[in-house]
């Protein structure tokens, strides 16, 4: 048996994964400080041991990333957890080890695991969401990297800027133009205030491109068009067999076929086989992700 965590800034849900696909959820309201979290997660992996009748694994997936070098918590928009050893305090707090991971690394071994990825190599998996981020499995394991932000391609620029994209948007990482000003939620409807000067979210921007609307249509081809010359590094780098896409913005209709085709132009090769697919476990890819941090053979060992 196996627990999840997903880490929010508002709620932190907990998933009890059993061997045979069972599951069973938790959730509460994540404090706003680092105490109170602990003592969240602490609640939430008491209730879903219970559940089970034993202790089980514990894998965590947060806003965030551990430091190689210091261990601490970095780059978390849930700002109480930057500069502690989450792990370490979960491990000594609920008297085992516990896995910590970002929660876009999360989502990607969920969809490699079992989802719209299962028997891919390598996943590359991307959130599209109020934030741009990526996690990146091979061989069913998440690659972290020797500075532990392996996937990070929201804060690369975008690649083959054209004149009216430099220098492109302010982001909150200080530069300007990162992969994220462009393909969040934020960004599209951000590009859609310049170029029409209405301000509408991303999802009712999608929505009404696909009712016809001309100007939300307009910004849904822009955003596609950018989003395939970004994936298409990936597609360099990388060369996965299957990309993932997560997040909200990822229920675009017909955004991952759009984006197969418009990335094609721009990888070097002339017959990229790399699939484009909209993920199958939606807002359960994190929590089941970080169960997964744990193999089965290490959770029934």
């Amino acid at each position: 048996m196996r627990i999840g965590i997903d880490l929010g800034g508002t709620k932190t849900e907990g998933l009890l994964l059993a061997p045979d696909g069972g599951e069973h959820r938790v959730r509460v309201a994540t404090p706003r400080n680092y105490e109170g979290t602990l003592e969240a997660i602490a609640e939430v992996v008491a209730r879903l041991d219970t559940e089970a009748g034993r202790r089980c694994t514990v894998g965590v997936g947060i806003p965030g990333s551990l430091s190689p070098r210091t261990g601490l918590v970095r780059n978390a928009n849930s700002t109480w957890l930057e500069g502690h050893a989450l792990d370490v305090d979960l491990s000594a707090r609920l008297g085992r080890p516990v896995r910590v991971n970002n929660d876009a690394n999360c989502f990607a071994l969920s969809e490699a695991s079992d989802g719209a990825a299962a028997g891919a190599d390598p996943v590359f998996g991307v959130i599209l969401g109020t934030g741009v981020g990526g996690g990146v499995v091979i061989g069913g394991r998440v690659l972290a990297g020797a500075s532990g932000i392996a996937g990070e391609w929201g804060h690369m620029p975008l690649p083959v800027a054209a004149p009216d994209e430099v220098p492109g948007p302010a982001c909150w990482c200080g530069r300007r133009g990162c992969v994220e000003t462009w393909l969040s939620g934020p960004g599209m409807s951000d590009d859609h205030f310049r170029v029409v000067g209405d301000r509408v979210d991303a999802r009712r921007i999608a929505a009404w491109a696909a009712e016809g609307d001309a100007a939300c249509a307009a910004t849904v081809e822009r955003y596609v068009e950018r989003l395939g010359r970004a994936l298409a590094v990936i597609v360099d780098v990388l060369d996965p067999e299957v990309i993932v896409l997560g997040g909200g913005v990822s229920n675009t209709p017909g955004l991952a076929a759009a984006a197969q085709e418009a990335l094609r132009p721009h990888v070097f090769t002339d017959d990229p086989t790399v699939r484009v697919v909209t993920n199958l476990h939606g807002d359960s890819s994190g929590v089941r992700g970080a169960a997964w941090l744990w193999t089965l053979e290490e959770a029934e060992g």
